[in-house]
Order: C-alpha cells, then sequence, then structure tokens
C-alpha cells in the first residue's frame, strides 16, 4: 500500500505573507500647485506602507499633467494594469473615483476585470472597498461617477466660456434677426436689418409694442422664427439689443452650478461683459438710445397701471389671461389671445363694470346664506382636524426614502442607456424600486392630506370671518374684499362666469 503523507497548511507562513498593493495617483494639469498636490499623493503613499504589517507597497504609478477622461493617454495607469494582469498587485489604492476615472465606461470596465483577477481597489475619499462591492453599491459608484464627469465637463465649458467673455472673443450660437453668420462672424442680413430700422424707426416715432407687432403680422412679415407670429415681447427685446449698435451684452443670464442646472437672469450675481465694437451697426446710437429712453419712461408708467383684476381672469377656451382695454364707453377685458388673431380664440371683451356686478351680487348671495353653506362645511374640517395624524418625521422619514429609490431609477436608466445593464436586469430592478416607490407614496398620501385639509380650513375660516365681520351688503365694488376672497375668474363664454374663492369654493354666476 502507498504511503500517503498529508501536509498541513501552514498559517504563520501565509500569515506572514503581506498583500502587495499599489498606489495610483494621478493629477488633472501640470501647474506647480497641482504638481506639489501630485508630490504629496506619492509621499503619502509611501509613508503609509512603511510601518504595515499586512500590505506592502510594491510600486507607485501615476500620471502626470493629463486628462483622466480617456484611458489611452494614461501610460502609468496602463502599465499598472498589465503588472495586474501579470499577477505582480494584490490591491489598489487610489485618492478618488475621479482619480480613477472619470470616463464612466472604462472605469466599470477596469473594475469588472480587477475583480476578475482577484484584484481589489479602495477608493480612499468615498470609503468604498471593491472587495465589499454589491449590485447596489455599483449602481451607487456609477451614480457618482456620471454625476462627477458630467460635473468635471459642465466646470471646464464654463471657464471657457468664461474667458472668451473676458477677451470678447465668445459668439452666440444663434444670430440675432437682422445677421446671419459667416465664418463664425456676424454679418448683416439686409432684408432683415430693414425691418430692423423699420421697428426702431416706428417707435421713436410713437407707435406702441402691441401696434408695431400687429403691424408686421398685417403686413406678412417674417419673424425671427419662422410660422410664428409677432408679438409685443418680441419687439421689445430687440429695441433692447444693443447687438444693433455693433455692441454685445455677456453674460445676461447664467446657469446655477450646483445640480439641477436652473438658467437664471443675471440681476448681479456674476460678472457682466460689455464689449464695444464685436460686429457691424444696422441702427445709429442716436435712433438706438432715444428707443431706451423712451422704452425706460413707458415702462415706468405700465408698471403703475396695476388693476384689481390682473392677472385673475382667465379664459375658459384657450385658458390665457384676459387684459385691460380702454374704450370711448369705459374699461373693457379682453382674452390674450383674441387680441392677438380673433380666429384663435372667439370670447369677446367683457365690461369691467359688468365684472364688478357681478362679483358684488355674489357676495351679497353669501352674506346672506354662508352660515347654511359655509359653516357645515368648516363643522366637518374641524372634526377631521381632531382626527389628524401627529407623525411629522414619519413623513419626513417616507419622502427621504422616496427621493432615494427614485434617484435609484435614474441611475438605472443612466446605465441602461449606457448599454452597463441588459433589458431583463432594468425591468426586474426598475419594477421592485416603483413597487417601494408607490407604496410609500400611498402611505405618504394618507399623512399628508391632512396638511391640506388645514389649509383648506384655514381659508373657510377667512371666507367665514370676512362675511360675519360685515354689518350690511356690498353696494360698490371694494377691491380689499375682492383681493381677499376671489383667487380667480374663468370665463366660460359671453353669458357664464366661473368665481373660484378661497378655501376651494367655484360659483358659476350668470351674465345678464
Amino acid at each position: 500500500m502507498p504511503t500517503v503523507t498529508v501536509i498541513q497548511p501552514t498559517i504563520a507562513a501565509e500569515q506572514n505573507t503581506k498583500i502587495r498593493c499599489a498606489a495610483y495617483c494621478r493629477v488633472s494639469s501640470d501647474s506647480e500647485d497641482q504638481l506639489n498636490s501630485f508630490m504629496a499623493q506619492t509621499r503619502y503613499y509611501e509613508k503609509a506602507f512603511e510601518k504595515s504589517d499586512r500590505e506592502q507597497l510594491v510600486d507607485i504609478y501615476a500620471d502626470e499633467g493629463i486628462t483622466g477622461t480617456r484611458e489611452d493617454k494614461r501610460d502609468e495607469f496602463q502599465r499598472m494594469i498589465k503588472d495586474c494582469r501579470r499577477g505582480k498587485i494584490d490591491r489598489i489604492y487610489t485618492k478618488s473615483i475621479s482619480r480613477f476615472a472619470r470616463n464612466t465606461k472604462d472605469c466599470l470596465k477596469n473594475i469588472r476585470e480587477l475583480k476578475s483577477l482577484g484584484i481589489t481597489v479602495f477608493f480612499e475619499k468615498e470609503n468604498i472597498d471593491t472587495a465589499k462591492l454589491t449590485d447596489e453599491m455599483m449602481i451607487t459608484i456609477m451614480g457618482g461617477l456620471a454625476q462627477e464627469e458630467s460635473t468635471s465637463i459642465s466646470q471646464n465649458m464654463r471657464w471657457s466660456v468664461q474667458k472668451r467673455m473676458q477677451n470678447g472673443t465668445y459668439k452666440n450660437a444663434t444670430p440675432p434677426f437682422g445677421f446671419k453668420k459667416v465664418n463664425g462672424d456676424l454679418e448683416i442680413e439686409e432684408n432683415q436689418a430693414s425691418i430692423v430700422r423699420q421697428i426702431f424707426e416706428w417707435y421713436i416715432s410713437g407707435y406702441g409694442l402691441k401696434t408695431i407687432a400687429d403691424m408686421l403680422n398685417g403686413m406678412n412679415l417674417p419673424g425671427s422664427k419662422q410660422n410664428v407670429l409677432w408679438k409685443a415681447d418680441n419687439i421689445r427685446y430687440m429695441l433692447k439689443n444693443n447687438r444693433y449698435i455693433g455692441n454685445a451684452m455677456f453674460q445676461k443670464s447664467y446657469v446655477t452650478e450646483t445640480l439641477p442646472h436652473i438658467k437664471k437672469r443675471n440681476y448681479g450675481e456674476k460678472q457682466k461683459y460689455c464689449v464695444t465694437g464685436v460686429n457691424q451697426q444696422i441702427v445709429d446710437k442716436e435712433t438706438f438710445y432715444a428707443a431706451q429712453k423712451l422704452l425706460e419712461s413707458r415702462h415706468r408708467d405700465f408698471e403703475t397701471n396695476v388693476y384689481p383684476l390682473s392677472k385673475k381672469v382667465f379664459c375658459g377656451k384657450c385658458g390665457a389671461t384676459y387684459k385691460h382695454r380702454n374704450r370711448k364707453s369705459g374699461a373693457f377685458w379682453l382674452c390674450r389671445t383674441h387680441d392677438i388673431n380673433a380666429a384663435d380664440c372667439e370670447l369677446k371683451a367683457i365690461p369691467q363694470d359688468l365684472i364688478y356686478s357681478i362679483f358684488i351680487g355674489l357676495c351679497n348671495k353669501l352674506f346672506c346664506n354662508y352660515k347654511t353653506i359655509l359653516k357645515p362645511l368648516q363643522t366637518a374640517l374641524q372634526d377631521l382636524k381632531f382626527r389628524k395624524f401627529s407623525g411629522k418625521t414619519q413623513v419626513m422619514d417616507i419622502s427621504k426614502e422616496i427621493a432615494k429609490l427614485r434617484e435609484q431609477t435614474h441611475v438605472l436608466a443612466r446605465l441602461k442607456t449606457k448599454g452597463f445593464l441588459d433589458e431583463a436586469k432594468y425591468i426586474e430592478q426598475t419594477t421592485e424600486l416603483t413597487a417601494k416607490i408607490n407604496k410609500l407614496q400611498a402611505e405618504l398620501k394618507k399623512l399628508t392630506r391632512f396638511d391640506d385639509e388645514d389649509e383648506t380650513l384655514d381659508q373657510i375660516d377667512m371666507l367665514i370671518d370676512f362675511f360675519e365681520k360685515r354689518e350690511n351688503p356690498m353696494t360698490e365694488f371694494e377691491e380689499s374684499a375682492f383681493e381677499s376672497i376671489v383667487e380667480k375668474i374663468v370665463v366660460i363664454d359671453q353669458h357664464e362666469l366661473e368665481f373660484y374663492l378661497i378655501g376651494g369654493f367655484k360659483f358659476t354666476e350668470k351674465i345678464k
């Protein structure tokens, strides 16, 4: 019989075998400060492994002054990957995900390859270890990486645009009306330029913005956008555009740096750049500044003309707001769509006195009957309030959980779009997340509906208080009363108005 000798593994030997570690460093430019940062990273890793009993530093791989968005430009990174394939490395340390890679596709590919080779990566900033990486954590990493990549690209673009604005070389993507782009420069488009000159001439001659727009529409003159009618806002924008005197004002608006990116008008939060002589003039400066002076004076006059019905009357046919107009017979209100083109909306003007009269009649009816109409509803809502759920913290917790689940669905969608997640896995995971979200939303609705009822109850209390304090019926239109209790008026047709009052009440009144 052959003799078999069993050799037990030597635990001590295994314990004495150190994990072979590599460090990857990268800086994104070759400026002096960044190189100092690179040297600091190198010293940091050398010192970190000096006294380690479990790990030993086999090499430091460092790319200086080159981009992290493309893997093929990083020679040291490629050398590190080759050494991993040759079995020289067990573990990689790097400062952050953005140091390792800013390209989502390459990062995911490399992590998967390294995991298949039994090599782990530790991202210090994010405290993420691929040795403990689950599918959900992978989604989180890729989501964060995609955001980092997007933010980095956005910052680079902002810097580039800012520099071009500062030196006056920034060029608008779309040429203003009256110009055309030739080799990136603005040149006058004479057919459009003649319309621009005519607009300035009409305006300083006394024509209003609306009148000029109507005249251009009546002449069938093409606007800056084909098949779109001229409007007063278009005329105002053109009259204020200093491109027509050869100048440019850059950064009149800006996009916020934090997510979500929102475009805002620049009221002084950011620097503006005024550049002169950047293109040919269409209008002489005397005419342009005369128009600016007239615009400013008319704007001041316009600001004082705010009426009780302003932004309160809406068209029931097209949804547009009604605008104030004056006739010899008195003031009236007209649908804006009808005012521009009567064929687009059939509703005609309504006299202001008629709207006031109907409001007075509605108030008097409620004054006589509010105890039978409003009081019962107030009592019912108060009973609900006493049974109101008090778990405010629970509402916040559920809202936070819903936000987290929605973010996971967005990340899954990005991964699927980039080809990192197959259709079946995507459907499986999104279905599960959607079910969780729906369940939480149903629970949240039960808890928060009482908050809506509280607001409604407060408004009903205000409405009842309004009528209880009155001693006599209303005899003439009271602006303060209208402002207090009316949210909006909808014109159904020439014979019917709908009044929406605070507290969610809607009353239909006939026009006699």
